[in-house]
């Protein structure tokens, strides 16, 4: 049976889990990190990179009937219909806003996003789609997929400024009010966590959708900061085992963030490497 940090990880579930020191990309803990995995919602991180580098943040975007999506998200509760790119990104950071994902996809592109993606170095990590809320045969089966090793690089090259305006996108993510997964296990206050709290500061993406649970971000504490990525693919009956893994993890991450390190045996891979300063085709 897998663990990570000691934490036994059920059988029967699909998982992909990959946490690096966010200095050194080096990894300390993981297990199957090359695990391709559906990533729900994580997929939006990749069109936030590419609106941070390409968009002027006050340039003013319109929704239309064809961007028109439900589940997550505040937009589609407002009058407005125009907002800028800025806060447009700021609700997908905050709320994972499908209606402002779809309008800043409109904006720049799928295949714009894609190759930024590529540029990063980024194989099996890649947004397939806009959201849509019946996804049929003709459809990519997945809004986005990715690796746990992948997503843990690229937010360690976050935290090193290796990504092109990624002090633009750790701010968007900051607001992130989605704690139900490893951020579960934090402790703090999911409208207002922004600034550090017990010395933690997180900034994440997560992705939900049935049978898929997705989390990925940077904690900073005050003995270290880590990169993390944990997935699951599982029966839907097993919601609540899977729940309680990842906020258990989030707990060791937490105390691993507050206390001196000692790497669990084994465990350590090769860091995926990202390019420092992502080149476009």
């Amino acid at each position: 049976m897998a663990s990570v940090f000691g934490l036994a990880l059920p059988p029967g579930i699909e998982w992909g889990v990959c946490v690096r020191d966010a200095a050194t990309g080096e990894v300390l803990a993981a297990a199957d990190p090359e695990r391709v995995l559906p990533a729900a919602s994580i997929g939006k991180l990749l069109l936030l990179i590419e609106v941070a580098q390409s968009l002027d943040p006050d340039e003013p975007l319109t929704r239309t009937p064809g961007d028109a999506v439900g589940d997550s998200g505040l937009w589609q509760h407002l009058a407005v219909d125009t907002l800028s790119a800025g806060d447009l990104a700021a609700l997908v950071g905050a709320v994972s806003d499908n209606l402002a994902t779809n309008v800043l996809l409109r904006r720049i592109g799928l295949a714009t996003v894609q190759e930024t993606t590529h540029a990063l170095g980024l194989h099996d990590t890649a947004l397939h789609d806009r959201v849509r809320d019946e996804r049929g045969p003709e459809h990519p089966p997945a809004l986005s997929t990715a690796t746990a090793a992948e997503l843990s690089a690229l937010f360690a090259a976050l935290a090193t400024n290796g990504v092109p305006a990624a002090e633009r996108v750790l701010a968007w993510l900051a607001a992130g009010a989605d704690l139900s997964l490893v951020a579960a296990g934090l402790g703090l206050d999911p409208l207002a966590h922004a600034a550090p709290d017990r010395g933690l500061r997180l900034r994440h993406k997560t992705g939900t959708d049935s049978g898929v649970r997705a989390d990925a971000g940077l904690l900073d504490g005050p003995q270290r900061s880590l990169a993390y990525a944990v997935l699951a693919r599982f029966d839907d009956a097993r919601r609540d085992e899977v729940l309680a893994v990842m906020r258990a993890l989030g707990s060791a991450m937490q105390e691993r963030c507050q206390t001196p390190f000692l790497r669990q045996s084994g465990s350590a891979l090769q860091a995926v490497p990202m390019r420092s300063n992502p080149s476009r085709p």
